[in-house]
């Protein structure tokens, strides 16, 4: 079984940015810039959080993290956005979710500048995105299809299954993989016989968002299984994803690990975004 290792793909795009984080210097005499805004202290996004900005730190680019505490209410949450769209200096700017219960990821949403939405997620981005004139791409979906590319899948032509239909994950991943002239199946929590329509797949994308969901029996052999989950609820109290990795040595043809496959391709895009939003406001592209 081939690992589609994400640490390795991760690094060859951080290689590939570093020449253009010193060009943007050269130019406007500073480092493109990402804010990330988190707020409360969920101690698995903070460890996202810090692991973003050591990212961007390696490539030459700056991080800066906000960090409010849980009581923020929606309008001080607001205000502190705004008052990034409006820096001039902040070219890039990531909410990290989930947000504590009280506060409306939605309105959040509405209220980033999409010519700073490093993720992707906002409204308008997702609806240049579907459209097929995307101005950034959502960083896991796009972090899949870098290292799909690198291991010279071919897409083309495959049965693929996307289970998860997340305006994060599920959506933009089928859209990626249709515009790759792949053939996708989207699943979800009311498909019935998942099992039925995975094993038919040549491909699977699971982003299910339910830990060890599926394991052997679910893929038919040969398959190429693309693991997007990432929970605390394996073996001895270990990250593990949503399929049963352990399980598919022998079986499948190449499949990512938990941790260490799509986690680090989805900062390594996230890094990608924040370039070219800086690039694009600096008229550089």
């Amino acid at each position: 079984m081939l690992i589609l290792n994400g640490k390795e793909v991760a690094k060859e795009v951080r290689s590939s940015l570093a020449p253009r984080v010193v060009s943007f210097v050269k130019e406007k005499g500073r480092s493109p810039h990402l804010s990330v805004v988190i707020v409360g202290d969920d101690p698995a996004s903070h460890i996202y959080v810090k692991n973003k900005k050591l990212a961007c730190e390696s490539v030459g680019m700056t991080s800066t993290i906000h960090a409010l505490p849980s009581s923020t209410t929606q309008q001080e949450l607001n205000d502190h956005i705004t008052a990034l769209n409006q820096d001039d200096h902040v070219d890039g700017i990531l909410v990290q979710f989930p947000l504590p219960q009280h506060l409306n990821s939605e309105e959040v949403l509405n209220l980033l500048s999409s010519e700073k939405d490093a993720d992707g997620l906002t409204y308008s981005s997702l609806g240049y995105f579907f459209a097929g004139k995307p101005v950034v791409q959502p960083c896991t979906p796009a972090g899949v299809m870098t290292m799909l590319k690198h291991y010279k899948v071919p897409v083309e032509g495959m049965r693929a299954v996307v289970v998860g239909r997340s305006n994060i994950v599920g959506k933009p991943m089928a859209q990626l993989l249709t515009e790759a002239n792949a053939t996708v199946t989207v699943c979800h929590s009311k498909t019935k016989d998942l099992s039925e329509i995975t094993r038919q797949a040549d491909l699977v994308i699971v982003a299910a968002g339910k830990a060890r969901m599926l394991g052997k029996d679910d893929f038919k052999k040969d398959a190429i299984v693309v693991d997007v989950g990432m929970h605390r609820g394996g073996p001895a109290g270990k990250l593990c994803g949503d399929v049963r990795f352990e399980e598919l040595e022998g079986w499948v043809q190449a499949a990512t690990p938990v941790p260490g496959g799509v986690g680090p391709m989805t900062i390594a895009t996230l890094l990608q975004n924040t370039c070219l939003l800086a690039e694009k406001r600096a008229g550089l592209r």
